[in-house]
């Protein structure tokens, strides 16, 4: 695949996840540890969804090549 058209679908999957995280903010699943004045942020849904998101459109990109 030329490197144009995957710039393109990178693209729109960091548009879909940028506004999902707009709509969203945190999503369930999403940990946040705070203890005085550090705060640690454990993403494991945000990163699930992200895998999942990749795997389909490289998957995706691969049937189609």
């Amino acid at each position: 695949m030329p490197v144009g058209k995957l710039m393109i679908v990178a693209g729109i999957v960091l548009i879909i996840l940028g506004g999902i995280f707009t709509l969203f903010g945190k999503l369930p699943g999403d940990f946040v540890f705070k203890k005085g004045n550090t705060t640690f942020y454990f993403p494991i849904m945000t990163s699930i969804i992200a895998s999942i998101i990749l795997s389909v459109v490289f998957y995706l990109i691969g049937k189609f090549r």
